[in-house]
This record gives C-alpha cells, sequence and structure tokens, in this order.
C-alpha cells in the first residue's frame, strides 16, 4: 500500500461530447459559460475531472 492518493482522472473534450452526445465544441462553450470547469494543461488544452462531468451527467451539476 503506498497510500498516495490516486490522481484523478481528466477527460478531453471530445470524451465529454461523445458522454453528452454533443459537438466537442458545445463542451467549450459550457467551459465558457460556468457550466464545467476546464483544466488548461500546460500545452494549453482543455481537460474536464471525469467526476464532475459524470454529475452533470447524472443530473447533479444543473447550474
Amino acid at each position: 500500500m503506498s497510500g498516495a492518493p490516486q490522481p484523478e482522472k481528466l477527460l478531453t473534450p471530445s470524451e465529454v461530447a461523445a458522454m453528452f452526445r454533443v459537438d466537442p465544441k458545445t463542451v467549450t462553450r459550457w467551459a465558457k459559460a460556468g457550466r464545467l470547469t476546464a483544466i488548461k494543461t500546460l500545452g494549453g488544452h482543455r481537460r474536464y475531472r471525469e467526476a464532475e462531468v459524470r454529475a452533470h451527467l447524472n443530473g447533479g451539476g444543473q447550474s
């Protein structure tokens, strides 16, 4: 047992879009509107926390 916390799984805009059956640009618009929290990588790409995305998908993250 290492005791170290597991790294949080991050999803790409395409992965999130596939889950919601929308275009990846829609996911980007949601992030800009504050519906999802986007994390920027060092390369400037957006990633989304899997737990937050699943909460929205299950109706728990309605704004």
